[in-house]
């Protein structure tokens, strides 16, 4: 696969099959992921792996907490859109696709709740790539290099037939990862990408994503 045909072909999966991921395979990836460009070749990214019992138990407790009324408290700046922007539209219309592919009534509190589980379990994903970063970063100034790196995790993954979902849930109890994973406070945890082998009769895997026209999101300048 070509990197053009990558990009056009990557997307967020959220259902896999149990087949593990060789670690060896994660490691090749995770080595395409450290050609990502930075500022001044800092690197600001670090990586933890998870799998297995130690993945099984960060899941469970995540859910626990979850179910328990506890507050998310990220290490990093989360996502928010302005309720009558274009962003909040984009995001609205992607859940409601994805509800309406799982058979989610917008009523339905149950299986809403059932549904947002999923991401604090990493969307059942056989193995998950914590990235984090040193504290003596500022908050903001390594996230446009982490997310380059983040980008080439998911575009190598396709190399190996694997899907991947980055995600913010999956670290959103960082004292879940801090227990299981032994992350140290040194380190501030930034994102979560789920990692494997996508089971295609999953529903939400055939969400299909517009892109805004370049006309509209593009000046160009200078040019006859």
């Amino acid at each position: 696969m070509d990197v053009i045909e990558a990009v056009k072909k990557r997307k967020s999966i959220r259902g896999y099959r149990p087949d593990p991921v060789p670690k060896e395979v994660l490691g090749q990836i995770l080595e395409l992921a450290s050609h990502a460009p930075s500022a001044m070749n800092t690197q600001p990214w670090e990586f933890t792996v998870l799998t297995g019992e130690v993945l099984e138990n960060i899941r469970r407790s995540n859910v626990a907490l979850l179910n328990s009324g506890a507050l998310p408290n990220p290490e990093h700046v989360v996502v928010n859109w302005p309720k009558e922007s274009i962003y909040r539209q984009r995001q609205v219309d992607l859940a409601k696709q994805l509800f309406q592919l799982m058979d989610i009534p917008r009523e339905d509190k149950e299986k809403r709740a059932r549904w947002l589980e999923r991401g604090f379990r990493y969307f059942d994903a056989p193995a998950v790539i914590i990235i984090s970063t040193d504290r003596c970063l500022s908050e903001s100034g390594p996230l446009l290099d982490i997310g380059a790196a983040i980008q080439n995790v998911c575009l190598a993954a396709l190399h190996f037939d694997l899907g991947t979902c980055i995600e913010d849930q999956g670290v959103a109890y960082p004292e879940v990862l801090r227990k299981h994973a032994h992350i140290p406070e040194s380190k501030r945890i930034i994102a979560a990408i789920a990692v494997g082998y996508p089971d295609w009769d999953f529903p939400a895997n055939k969400v299909e994503t517009g892109r805004e026209a370049i006309r509209e999101v593009t000046a160009w300048l200078g040019f006859d």
